[in-house]
């Protein structure tokens, strides 16, 4: 497949201030939001941080778990160990699959991002003040190309939307 037509995407959950996690944890857990995060990446190959991939604990099934650490000898069963972003998208790239997930968390998300052709973000209508960890600014660089209406869970108000790399 050439690097043209493979898709590398991050996808997260945000607030209104880009606000992803509070030290290693998420701030929103969303089931119907879980639920989509599963169905996007199965078959996929992932890629997070150390520190995430941590944080969940395990590998997640059904996908390639490629962990990007600078630790040369860090290593995690089940999963594949790259030490840069570049590597870890190559990686994925030649699994042959035509998309790849960037799962998380900040620094990853910041140093993918200017290979990263597709956003898929939860949108939540709220702020989190004592956030540690942000996506990176997007805006200027991704256009909207699709929005769902605006769902509700536990008090918490969210948009899913996509965007895509303006040419």
């Amino acid at each position: 497949m050439s690097e043209d037509q493979h898709q590398v995407i991050a996808i997260a959950a945000i607030g209104k201030n880009r606000e992803l996690g509070i030290g290693p944890d998420l701030i929103w857990r969303l089931s119907d939001d879980l639920k989509r995060f599963k169905t996007l990446t199965n078959g996929y190959p992932i890629i997070m941080g150390r520190k995430t991939f941590e944080s969940i604990g395990k590998p997640l099934p059904g996908r390639i778990n490629i962990v990007v650490t600078r630790d040369t000898h860090y290593r995690c069963d089940g999963c594949v160990v790259i030490h840069s972003i570049e590597q870890a998208i190559e990686t994925a790239r030649n699994t042959g699959t035509e998309k790849t997930f960037v799962i998380g968390g900040g620094e990853i998300y910041k140093a993918a991002l200017p290979h990263t052709t597709h956003l898929e973000l939860t949108l939540v209508d709220a702020e989190a003040p004592r956030a540690t960890v942000f996506f990176p600014e997007f805006q200027n660089d991704f256009e909207e190309i699709s929005k769902e209406k605006p769902r509700e869970e536990g008090g918490v108000s969210y948009t899913w939307v996509s965007y895509k790399r303006k040419i």
